[in-house]
């Protein structure tokens, strides 16, 4: 059967984290709530061999990825960045060709600023984004909607923890099933 082109199926799928670093969090009063979800999704991809990707912007400034996001992860790939767009760097658009995955499953912050001009960017060089609505964040919950909105305009398939969990598993009644059920209770 051929499936609708908004289902990311794990085989064609690729975990983006953006920017989830210590030095965004002290502005972002829902970073714990989305760190929840992102960790699901981590564990998800983990058990069905889904690549992740993660960026962090600045290091220097930002400092690292979140030791909470970072411990979960089995084999990380991580692009340093100073360009908002993560496309805009040298290595990055390489890296994300090089898992052959045409669905960009998006997480990360914030997401007016990081998140939307690596999506519009990515969208331009033709890959599917998935933007992950409950595992993004911005400081001003307005300009994380408008981003949303702004993508959702742009072409990205807008979702959620969930249904991408259950679109990546497809069925029940399956040893990796039984797998990822306690990820999403």
């Amino acid at each position: 059967m051929i499936r609708h082109e908004f289902i990311a199926g794990c085989e064609d799928s690729l975990l983006l984290i953006i920017d989830f670093q210590a030095g965004m969090l002290k502005a972002i009063n829902s970073w714990e709530k989305v760190a929840g979800k992102v960790n699901q999704l981590i564990r998800a991809a983990n058990i069905l061999g889904i690549p992740i990707l993660l960026t962090e912007q600045y290091k220097k400034g930002l400092g690292e990825t979140h030791p909470e996001i970072l411990r979960e992860i089995k084999s990380p790939v991580l692009c340093q960045k100073e360009h908002f767009s993560a496309c805009m760097e040298p290595d990055f658009l390489s890296a994300i060709h090089s898992f052959r995955r045409n669905k960009i499953i998006v997480v990360g912050m914030e997401t007016h600023v990081c998140v939307l001009q690596t999506c519009l960017d990515l969208i331009k060089a033709g890959f599917q984004i998935h933007l992950v609505a409950d595992a993004v964040a911005s400081r001003v919950k307005e300009n994380r909607d408008i981003a949303i909105d702004l993508l959702r305009q742009a072409g990205a398939v807008v979702s959620s923890t969930e249904i991408i969990i259950f679109q990546w598993a497809y069925r029940a009644n399956t040893e990796n099933f039984r797998k990822i059920l306690p990820v999403v209770r």
